[in-house]
């Protein structure tokens, strides 16, 4: 992290905790966010992502100053949001390859 900023290296430290919670969660999980396991559910892993950020907004909406009590809810949806751009990245890539 040579010649970065203070802010800068904030940037650098919070991704790399967030990297690592996902890294965790997908160990623990195996890989259950973007490989589901389709028990119940035949949603596209997508879709199932997109329902649990609507879940966690929902939690946050309904409990005014959450946000500011459980830094856990800020890092759930980073890492929710990271998980979207790889699903609809991979669902992209799946239909380029279908063409």
């Amino acid at each position: 992290m040579l010649n970065m900023t203070d802010t800068q290296k904030e940037i650098a430290r919070v991704c790399d905790d967030i990297k690592e919670l996902l890294l965790y969660k997908n160990k623990q999980y195996g890989d259950s966010a973007l490989n589901p396991s389709r028990i119940f559910s035949k949603a596209s892993a997508v879709e199932q992502i997109l329902v649990r950020i609507d879940d966690k907004l929902n939690r946050i909406k309904k409990g005014a100053g959450l946000i500011a009590n459980d830094e856990d809810v800020i890092q759930d949806l980073i890492g929710y949001l990271v998980l979207l751009k790889i699903g609809l990245k991979h669902e992209t890539t799946t239909k380029q390859n279908e063409v």
